[in-house]
């Protein structure tokens, strides 16, 4: 048995550590926000190279703090890629206003920046672009739209543009997941807003607690995006492995090249393109025509897979009303993307089986 993932092994070699952040945790009972979660957005930010970093209580509600704080809603446009997890467009609809959907470029799945600009208009209020699987989107010239970047770093923790800018640091604000299997993952769920500007930074916290300050005193109509003290112990506690830990998700990248390469010679593999800069593997996505049928017959092996992502946000049956257009790089890269077992703790041995089966598969 190979599985796709498992937390469990890495979480081993830090065990000790996140049992006695536990029982900190417990033992002081300052359970809402408090000083474990300032300690870790210091931390984050420090590492992020960032001025602030706002703790939230998941990825998506780092989305939603964003858009809430730049006073998106009614009217306005947001333009989003159509292959991403549906939190991204879902944050947007969420407050009223339309998703706008670009394709995505043929050889990395990142976002089309050419469509993106073209898409902006009058109603632009926003653009998201997706660090999509543990890589970046180039972002100077999306920059030239003159509209808010917001970095949708959900998956790219660790991640550097092509300048060596560090995911989360290269828009006007970043948006972090915490999900127990992204790069930096809690026991549960937590999200982080990243900007340089302090203004902002200021409106995200206020959102975050519906807007109170003082307690009971409301300013403005936000939500409860807090980060548990709990979760942000023990990301703290992780948070000094994320390097490392990318650093073995592409040394798994270069070993499944090295053994899946007489099946990329024949032409039933394509690993995606690798844009300017530091990927971390959050995925490791290659794309097969016999996409389905290869899943099948790596479950019945023992195998596991994923599929990211089956269907793009644009073809969605909530979103049939925009009447999309056809998006057909996504569409087709729907039918043949499939994730590998990609992280910290996976054998040698089990990466030679996953490809071993791979190319036995296609007879090469």
């Amino acid at each position: 048995m190979v599985p796709f993932f498992d937390v469990a092994r890495m979480h081993q070699p830090l065990l000790d550590e996140l049992t006695d952040a536990f029982h900190r945790v417990v033992g002081h009972g300052r359970f809402i926000l408090g000083p474990e979660v300032e300690a870790f957005e210091k931390g984050f930010a420090s590492h992020i190279g960032v001025d602030h970093a706002i703790g939230v209580s998941s990825g998506t509600d780092a989305l939603l703090a964003v858009l809430m704080a730049l006073d998106v809603g009614p009217g306005d446009e947001v333009i989003v890629p159509t292959l991403t997890f549906f939190a991204t467009a879902g944050a947007v609809a969420r407050l009223g206003a339309t998703p706008v959907f670009v394709d995505v470029d043929e050889d990395t799945l990142l976002m089309d920046t050419d469509q993106a600009l073209a898409a902006v208009s009058p109603r632009t209020r926003a653009i998201i672009p997706v660090q999509l699987f543990g890589q970046c989107v180039s972002l100077p010239m999306l920059a030239s739209s003159g509209v808010p970047l917001i970095e949708d770093a959900a998956q790219s923790h660790a991640a550097r543009d092509e300048r060596g800018v560090p995911c989360g640091a290269q828009g006007f604000a970043g948006c972090f997941s915490f999900f127990p299997t992204k790069p930096l993952g809690g026991l549960g769920d937590g999200g982080m807003v990243t900007t340089n500007d302090e203004a902002f930074a200021d409106r995200v916290r206020l959102l975050r607690t519906h807007g109170a300050r003082p307690k009971f005193h409301h300013i403005a109509v936000g939500g409860n995006f807090r980060l548990d003290a709990l979760q942000a112990a023990l990301l703290h506690v992780k948070l000094c492995w994320m390097e490392e830990w990318a650093v073995v998700r592409r040394r798994i990248h270069q070993r499944y090249v090295e053994l899946l390469a007489p099946a990329v010679k024949s032409g039933d593999i394509q690993f995606l393109g690798e844009a300017p800069g530091t990927h971390v593997y959050h995925q490791h996505v290659v794309r097969v025509q016999q996409r389905d049928r290869l899943r099948s017959g790596l479950r019945a092996k023992g195998i596991g897979t994923a599929l990211y992502y089956p269907e793009p946000l644009h073809t969605q049956p909530c979103f049939t009303a925009l009447n999309p257009p056809a998006l057909p790089i996504a569409e087709r890269a729907c039918s043949e993307v499939l994730a590998l077992p990609c992280f910290p703790g996976l054998r040698e041995d089990e990466i030679a089986e996953v490809a071993n089966a791979m190319c036995s598969f296609f007879g090469v």
